[in-house]
């Protein structure tokens, strides 16, 4: 018997575009909201300080 293996050399696919933009805008958005966040606790800290 013959064992012949077969390497496959298939380029993987290209990702969407529309998947990484959405991911972008998911990141952006909680960067944003981690932000905000920052401003207002120090904006509540230095008007008690």
């Amino acid at each position: 018997m013959e064992t012949t293996k077969t390497l496959k050399t298939e380029k993987p696919e290209k990702y969407d575009e529309k998947s990484l933009k959405g991911t972008i805008v998911s990141v952006g958005f909680v960067a944003a909201v981690i932000v905000v966040m920052w401003v207002a606790v120090f904006w509540i800290y230095m008007e008690r300080v």
